[in-house]
């Protein structure tokens, strides 16, 4: 049946499988995706949203490589906001509420346009290894297939167990089974493995919510969109999503089930994401507050399905409806499917190479849920990173790894790899300490060049992000360049309520005012003669005003970023015996032998290594 060797297998197909494939057949692997379910690809099993706080950068930073994730997410979009506006550049993140049958159907339609894809629907159970490397999978048909490359991609599936109230099941997602065998195997092949937990909230029947008692939370009047590319366009018609509270009785209501929770009475031992409780679990750690956010999300265009974000629950469905029925506008809400949790498997990621490769087995990678992490767009980037590094590797080419002053991904790969997690893992802009480097207005200039090179996107794309480049830089010198007439900007610098100026100066220099901004700026005679001369699109002014606006924080992040590097350059050699470095703290040997780091920056991001251990260990490397 499968005669032929292929150059990758893809094992699953969600968020992390889709992009995996995708990017694995467009590189000119001949590739395989092997899914449980060929209804579901590219399902969105919990949320029907994309992007979010740093979330929304990671998708950008996709898009920007030639991945998927913003083209799908722009075509099935029913809503779009930037989020955070009101701070700087840096922390503006895009959102879209999506058409949740709409998104799988396009990312399956993508995916079916891909000549070197094939399909395959069935449950892997094992892997073939010769000689510490893989060479294929097993099906619990019995059919093996050939591959020089092998991306795990799992999901909540392995050994999946789903708990409502007092009830469990096996299953990797409401209605679907789980996978079952890979983990056994991979112990045995000496991997660690975990539990982890998360949750969904209740699904529900729109028809029967009173919408006039929740405040309406339309989108932005002027949208944006994901994609740099010209393939999607920005939404012009919008769904609102809208926005009620809990209250003091419905907490007392859902306290009532706490004793058939699986939560409390110790059915569920796993730990679950952190910055994503469960409704209970917020009533119980935060006992003071006296109600919480719920957001009610349109599931899509035409279906009459809601979600019910900000009540995800596994209390058992009596105890969900009870207290859902006392939420303002939910008076007679009529159940879809109630919520639950469900435990999988996953494998700590310290046990892989910064390019997901597994340490212990050459040639497979693990991508998504498998290493740890929570939500699409963080499993989607790692999709990504393990099938370009597959094919990669395959070739005997060298790694494609973005460092931390590059890419989000970047910073998502290298806290998995160096610090491991025993959480569910969720990407925010606080963990990025270059995020003013890494903004989603700039993730094409960043990453699109790399992308041309990798062969994964056309010339095309890389002319227009040299045109968005060239263009920016190009305006920003006129406003250095170019002097106002004092008389003609203090009326303006009056109604904005900024100080008035005596003489002629640069443009530049009153618009890197925080009260002055682009539209501001617009009105100015020379502005708008420039701008009058020159077809600017908005891509093209936000750079501009960014890089006004905060050009010295921008220079000190990159000369922080130069700083990296120079460690980054000083590679320790593989198996480096650390144990034997007896000055050493006992914890920074301990840690160092187990997470084996490539460069000395790497080193010095692991928890327990200190800045003295660095200094020991440079001086031990005669450095």
């Amino acid at each position: 049946m499968f005669s032929r060797e292929y150059d990758v297998i893809v094992v699953g197909a969600g968020h992390a499988g889709s992009e995996a494939a995708a990017v694995s057949a467009n590189m000119g692997a001949s590739t395989l995706l092997v899914t449980m379910n060929l209804e579901t690809i590219g399902q969105m099993s919990c949320n029907p949203a994309m992007g979010g706080i740093a979330k929304g950068q990671i998708v950008r930073e996709i898009d920007a490589l030639g991945g998927l994730s913003g083209i799908v997410s722009d075509k099935s979009a029913i809503q779009f906001k930037m989020l955070n506006l009101s701070k700087g550049p840096a922390m503006w993140s895009p959102r879209t509420q999506n058409d949740r049958m709409l998104f799988s159907e396009e990312w399956r339609m993508q995916l079916e346009a891909i000549p070197l894809l094939d399909f395959y629907q069935e449950m892997v159970v094992g892997l073939i290894v010769e000689g510490g490397k893989v060479v294929g999978v097993k099906s619990s048909l019995g059919i093996e297939i050939r591959a020089k490359a092998v991306v795990l991609t799992n999901g909540t599936f392995l050994n999946g167990l789903i708990h409502i109230g007092d009830k469990n099941f096996g299953g990797g997602r409401a209605g679907e089974r789980a996978s079952t065998g890979i983990t056994g195997q991979l112990v045995d092949l000496g991997f660690e493995s975990g539990r982890m937990k998360t949750g969904t909230p209740p699904r529900v029947d729109g028809r029967s919510l009173d919408y006039s008692r929740m405040i309406p939370q339309p989108g932005d009047v002027n949208t944006s969109k994901f994609s740099y590319s010209n393939l999607t366009t920005n939404l012009t018609n919008q769904r609102d999503c809208h926005m009620t509270y809990t209250s003091p009785e419905v907490h007392d209501l859902l306290r009532e089930g706490f004793d058939r929770s699986p939560m409390f009475n110790g059915r569920i031992q796993s730990i679950g994401p952190r910055y994503c409780p469960s409704i209970e679990d917020k009533i119980d750690r935060f006992a003071d507050k006296d109600r919480h956010q719920i957001f009610v999300e349109p599931e899509g265009w035409q279906t009459c399905e809601v979600y019910v974000n900000g009540f995800s629950t596994s209390l058992p469905e009596d105890v969900q409806f009870k207290a859902l029925k006392s939420v303002a506008g939910f008076e007679n809400v009529k159940f879809f499917r109630p919520g639950y949790a469900i435990e999988y498997d996953y494998f700590p990621p310290t046990q892989l190479k910064h390019t997901l490769e597994t340490k212990l087995v050459d040639n497979l990678y693990f991508a998504g849920q498998i290493n740890g992490t929570t939500g699409y767009e963080e499993a989607a980037s790692q999709g990504m990173m393990a099938g370009i590094n597959a094919v990669r590797k395959i070739r005997e080419e060298e790694a494609f790894i973005l460092q931390r002053d590059e890419a989000y991904i970047g910073v998502l790969v290298d806290d998995l790899i160096t610090k491991g997690t025993e959480e569910p893992y969720r990407m925010f802009t606080s963990r990025a300490e270059y995020r003013t480097l890494l903004r989603q207005d700039n993730a094409d200039l960043r990453l699109t060049p790399r992308a041309v090179d990798l062969g994964i996107v056309t010339d095309e794309a890389l002319k227009r992000v040299e045109r968005k480049q060239n263009e920016s830089e190009k305006m920003v010198q006129f406003l250095r360049d170019t002097s106002y007439d004092f008389n003609e900007m203090n009326p303006l610098l009056e109604s904005k309520g900024s100080k008035k100026v005596t003489q002629n100066d640069k443009l530049f220099k009153v618009f890197s005012r925080p009260q002055i901004t682009l539209d501001d700026i617009k009105t100015i005679s020379q502005v708008k003669e420039y701008l009058e001369k020159n077809d600017l699109n908005d891509d093209i002014l936000e750079q501009v005003e960014v890089h006004v606006k905060y050009a010295g924080y921008i220079d000190k992040e990159k000369n922080n970023a130069d700083k990296l590097h120079r460690l980054e350059n000083v590679k320790i050699p593989a198996n480096y015996d650390f144990k034997s470095i007896k000055s050493l703290s006992y914890e920074a040997r301990e840690k160092l032998t187990k997470v084996q780091p490539v460069t000395v920056s790497q080193a010095s991001r692991i928890s327990g290594v200190s800045p003295s251990d660095i200094s020991v260990l440079l001086v031990h490397m005669g450095r």
